[in-house]
């Protein structure tokens, strides 16, 4: 008697369907089958709770493809544990709090939260035991694994990544050998392949002798799972999975790099991405994922070692080339600068020289003279953690720019806005008093001699001379503005930036960036923006003023753009004083990634 299978509103998966169908239609066929065995078939092919397994089976599955469905975190047990522990060291809960601290501990919501970890990090794939081998003593012993195939990378020549792993030839015995185990793909979650190990057979076929190509091709032409005989290595090193989080000052296209073991595999990034740094255990070529990524895989991405050694190689190239004319994009770099050696000092004498002559207004530092200590700077990836805003403490707000891009209207407009709440420190000077003048409202009135001293012991964050007179801005007169709630406005020649960024002051610096020429120009004499390069502040702006304002933007931001938090383009002054107040109050209310020492 032929089943119908009734369907209600019960979400019955087709393939169910489909197999249950084939049953009934080849009950004739099936030998040795009794009716109690295929009555129990039936109904459990026709069971409510085998549908909706399958169903999140196959929900869970298409994790990838569907992007309303992903975890926000996978460690969520951790965080439970954390907050126990938190609450356990408080007194006095409020009952709210009591009743969290009982909630948590209850064994259905631990068992909810570590299911939950485990559907975030894919910890549902097939995990097949090591099968054992009865061999000889003197024979290697032989592991089989097994693995399912996903919709993990393959790469081309060289090294491949096998489901998460990458395969190398090894030189000294020719033997096919795993190079790299990629954190979160199949084999790290599988546990059963490590570096070092000799794949032998794929799929019952043979690969002695072989190269990582014919490999390759048994994979491509391999579905579901895939079987590996494997010589394990001598050693098995645990793969661990680093918390170490780092800035990029450079961007990374892996498919633009001609070294990179393996194009598929490699990770993108742009400069001023987070990344997290899984693995660190070559050399040369790192594992990582980007912040936040919701993909489990890492990638490959070059090691500090290596980029620096690319930035080097570039910059002596370009020496080269250009080395009877300085440019900005061709920076040299002497050859003795490839061995540390002691840094120069910014402040190695308390007199410097002016930007432009006889043009120049009051400036503290030179932009003429040497910048090696900068330039030998190779800026690669920096460490970096979330500093917390803290209540009443806010961070000083640093702008940067070259002289005429706006920085000190945008600040004026900030303080005028809010004169309780925006301050800026009050200046040093060796100069005697003018009349009019009151000592701690224009500047600081000292001697020469005490200005000297404190210069000496690094108390002063910027300091320059002018026409025979002292001039700075002293470290704790910011930090007594930050100290009494307000937040602090320094605008400051970006050679101040190296004695500002520091774990005491914790700045954001803000670069304030000129338009392209055009619109510098057409914006400038349309507010008829006055010139102060010659001091007078009576005319406007010259081309050649403008096009000294873009060149020396270039410059900046070719030596200190690893040192930026934000980059506002004072184009239209409205938009830019829009964006400044947004940065502030970012700055004010969400934690920030910063230099890791800087929380430490």
């Amino acid at each position: 008697m032929t089943q119908v299978l009734i369907m209600d509103k019960i979400n019955w998966d087709p393939t169910l369907s489909k197999l249950l169908n084939s049953l009934q239609e080849k009950r004739s066929d099936i030998p040795n089958c009794t009716d109690e065995e295929f009555s129990f078939l039936s109904e459990l092919l026709q069971s409510k709770e085998l549908n909706a397994l399958v169903n999140v089976h196959n929900k869970i599955l298409s994790n990838v493809k569907d992007d309303k469905f992903f975890p926000v975190l996978s460690n969520s047990m951790d965080i439970d544990i954390e907050v126990l522990d938190l609450l356990s060291t408080k007194t006095n809960l409020s009952d709210e709090c009591k009743e969290l601290f009982h909630l948590l501990q209850k064994p259905h919501i631990q068992g909810l939260l570590c299911a939950h970890d485990a559907v975030a990090q894919k910890d549902y794939y097939p995990r097949l035991p090591e099968i054992p081998l009865e061999v000889d003593e003197d024979e290697e012993t032989v592991k089989i694994v097994q693995l399912v195939k996903s919709n993990e990378p393959l790469c081309g020549a060289g090294l491949e990544p096998i489901l998460g792993a990458t395969l190398k030839t090894c030189e000294v015995t020719g033997r096919i050998m795993i190079a790299r185990v990629m954190h979160g793909g199949a084999a790290d979650r599988s546990g059963l392949i490590h570096v070092g190990d000799e794949v032998c057979e794929v799929n019952g076929i043979s690969v002695e002798g072989k190269t990582p190509e014919y490999v390759l091709k048994i994979l491509q032409n391999s579905e579901g799972t895939i079987t590996f005989k494997i010589i394990p290595a001598d050693t098995k090193g645990e793969v661990r999975e680093s918390k170490l989080r780092v800035k990029a000052h450079f961007s990374y296209k892996a498919a633009e790099d001609p070294c990179t073991p393996c194009k598929e595999a490699g990770l993108d990034f742009t400069k001023g991405d987070i990344l997290h740094i899984v693995g660190q255990d070559d050399e040369y070529w790192w594992q990582a994922r980007r912040e936040g990524d919701r993909n489990m895989r890492a990638g490959l991405i070059p090691s500090r070692a290596l980029q620096e050694q690319r930035i080097l190689r570039e910059r002596l190239e370009k020496e080269k080339v250009d080395n009877d004319s300085i440019s900005l994009c061709s920076v040299p770099v002497p050859l003795p600068a490839l061995c540390p050696r002691p840094t120069t000092s910014l402040h190695a004498s308390p007199t410097m020289c002016n930007l432009q002559g006889t043009k120049t207004k009051k400036i503290m530092y030179d932009a003429t003279e040497n910048d090696d200590f900068d330039r030998e700077e190779i800026p690669t990836y920096e460490e970096v953690a979330k500093l917390y805003p803290r209540p009443g403490l806010y961070r000083p707000v640093v702008l940067i720019g070259p002289p005429g891009v706006g920085r000190n209207e945008l600040k004026r407009r900030l303080m005028a806005t809010d004169p309780e709440k925006y301050q800026t420190p009050v200046p040093y000077t060796s100069r005697p008093p003018r009349p009019g003048e009151v000592d701690g409202k224009e500047y600081h009135f000292v001697s020469r001699e005490k200005m000297e001293e404190d210069i000496d012991v690094g108390k002063f964050i910027e300091y320059g001379e002018y026409k025979g007179n002292l001039y700075g801005t002293s470290a704790e007169s910011v930090s007594s503005l930050v100290n009494a709630g307000y937040v602090c406005l320094l605008s400051p020649h970006y050679q101040a930036l190296k004695m500002l960024r520091t774990p005491r002051l914790k700045p954001y610096i803000i670069y304030i960036k000129p338009p392209r020429f055009e619109i510098l120009k057409e914006t400038r004499n349309e507010a008829r923006a006055r010139s102060t390069f010659d001091g007078s502040n009576s005319r406007g702006f010259t081309d050649e003023e403008f096009h000294e304002i873009l060149h020396s933007a270039a410059r900046i931001e070719f030596l200190y753009s690893h040192l930026f938090d934000e980059v506002i383009v004072n184009g239209d002054l409205s938009i830019a004083f829009e964006q400044l107040v947004n940065a502030i109050h970012k700055v004010k209310s969400e934690p920030l990634w910063v230099p890791a020492s800087w929380v430490q």
